[in-house]
């Protein structure tokens, strides 16, 4: 098989920006899809990834985020410092970890780091997005984030693992 030009790691990577940058902008316009605009954006930067081009998922997480900042100035956020970023980390978890100590310990810094990011989000969202939550979530954030957060991201990055798994073989597909 023939290595894939410079040209189609471009096209690829465009084209995983514009769908990564349409679904956040159109996460941005309606609070319901604001999450399914995260993973969207996120299952989108899978593809360049899918023919390893780190450099091009890499540059489509910076195009998406700068495509669909006008519009959702501080909605993005959560993209910006987790979902965007969990893709490309999951990657090179897969290709350079190999021991089980290692995988653990690579575990619990993304769940720290997914945690973390969450409670900027939250921050974020409500003070300068003017988001509101219920009094229920703020009297209990701290549980709810980094207790639950925590339980909620070991199944997530589990899936995504599966989900990039199944990207690879529908864009193996594609002969370049």
């Amino acid at each position: 098989m023939k290595k894939p030009t410079k040209s189609f790691e471009i096209a690829l990577s465009a084209i995983a920006a514009a769908f990564a940058a349409g679904f956040l902008m159109l996460g941005t316009l309606n609070p319901f899809l604001l999450a399914a605009g995260y993973l969207v954006a996120t299952f989108a930067l899978m593809v360049p990834l899918a023919k390893d081009f780190v450099w091009g998922s890499a540059l489509a997480y910076l195009a998406a985020g700068l495509i669909a900042l006008p519009l959702g100035l501080w909605k993005i956020v959560p993209y910006a410092v987790f979902f965007g970023l969990h893709p490309i980390v999951n990657y090179l978890q897969k290709k350079y970890v190999k021991r089980t100590p290692f995988k653990v310990l690579c575990l619990i810094a993304k769940a720290v780091w997914f945690d973390l990011s969450m409670w900027l989000s939250f921050f974020v969202l409500t003070a300068m997005a003017g988001m509101e939550f219920s009094e229920y979530i703020t009297a209990f954030l701290y549980y709810i984030i980094f207790l639950g957060g925590t339980l909620f991201f070991v199944v997530y990055d589990i899936m995504i693992f599966f989900c990039q798994r199944s990207a690879d073989i529908a864009v193996r597909r594609i002969r370049r």
